[in-house]
């Protein structure tokens, strides 16, 4: 068979035919009179070994090599082709990734694209420094919330996080539907960041759905973000997480106040006094915890938490009691004029403790 023959027999061109001659890793087994290439039936069914091991990644010298020695193993061989074939794959996604976040900024030109790969360049830096300034520099281009979801998903600097969650919540897009992804995630850092970024932009559509869902997360720092951001819209699905906060101690101060904003109205505010009574009672023997509580109580609303904090002022635990005394005797003896934000910050200064976070 002629090079031609075989050229439109195998799909291999006769350039890479004359190519794997001129390497000694397909040679013609004869030649015509004229002295053309002229193939055997073994030889094509070598130039489809060699096709096939190249279609696997395989260089030209690999081939060769796996063809001609006997000893060869390709189980090595194949584990760094799958090796080097990830890696690829990685780069091209990151590539994919790139170009697409240049397309969602819709550049008029070229000084657009530039910006948009300056930028991606900046949030990419090692340094942190670098990463924020990035993200706080002026752009005269849109900048894609794919772009700010991926970085706000992947930041582990709380200062540059915090900066890509502004930024973010500036931004178009539907940007809570692209942090749900995250939310799910089994990656435990992935899912914190998600929720604390939807929490910084609670009023989205959309928000709201997640975070409750979020309530419901294995991990305690993932519950206490969503109870947070859902208590200051309202939402009192939060109470029990925002109670539990007081009780271990776990920014506890913010989930007093989010407890107090949500005893504003009347229906609910018996309800958290309830709740709150009920761990007074449970940690008896715990005099930190009963003193987060008893400054919890100060927060609420309703003569309910007073009534409470009364008898509190009677407490046998004595930080306890001067807690509970104190915002009740301010509230006695002013209680139309002085505003309640004041009240509680005179009871406070009667007690040591200060809020804890847990992240």
């Amino acid at each position: 068979m002629l090079i031609g023959d075989v050229a439109r027999y195998s799909g291999v061109s006769t350039r890479m035919l004359r190519h794997y001659d001129a390497l000694g890793l397909v040679r013609p087994t004869g030649r015509t009179v004229g002295g053309y290439r002229e193939y055997s039936a073994e030889d094509v069914r070598r130039i489809f070994h060699v096709e096939s091991l190249r279609s696997l990644g395989l260089s030209l010298k690999q081939v060769g090599r796996a063809l001609e020695d006997p000893a060869f193993t390709p189980s090595a061989l194949v584990s760094d082709l799958i090796r080097w074939t990830e890696d690829r794959l990685e780069r091209e996604q990151e590539l994919l990734k790139r170009l697409r976040a240049i397309d969602a900024s819709a550049p008029n030109g070229w000084q657009g694209v530039l910006r948009i790969v300056e930028l991606m360049r900046g949030l990419n830096s090692a340094d942190a420094a670098c990463r924020q300034q990035a993200v706080l520099a002026p752009q005269d281009v849109a900048v894609p919330a794919e772009l700010l979801t991926g970085a706000v998903l992947a930041e582990s600097d709380p200062n540059v996080a915090g900066a890509l969650r502004w930024a973010l919540a500036r931004s178009g897009g539907d940007r809570v539907a692209m942090l749900a992804a995250g939310a799910h995630s089994e990656d435990v850092d992935i899912r914190r960041r998600a929720v604390l970024a939807i929490a910084s932009m609670s009023e989205a559509p959309g928000a709201t759905a997640v975070l409750a869902d979020a309530l419901g997360d294995p991990d305690a720092t993932v519950r206490r973000h969503a109870a947070l951001a859902l208590g200051r819209r309202g939402v009192t699905a939060a109470v029990p997480i925002l109670v539990d906060m007081v009780v271990e101690g776990c920014n506890d101060v913010d989930a007093a106040e989010v407890l107090g904003t949500l005893s504003q109205d009347p229906g609910y505010a018996d309800r958290i006094t309830t709740a709150l009574a009920d761990e007074l009672a449970a940690h008896t023997a715990d005099s930190a915890t009963r003193l987060r509580l008893t400054q919890a109580l100060v927060e609420l609303s309703g003569a309910a938490a007073q009534e409470v904090l009364r008898r509190l002022a009677r407490d046998d635990d004595r930080a306890v009691a001067l807690v509970a005394s104190a915002f009740v005797g301010v509230l006695e003896e002013r209680p139309e004029s002085l505003p309640r934000r004041r009240v509680q910050d005179h009871a406070k200064a009667a007690s040591p403790s200060e809020g804890s976070s847990c992240g």
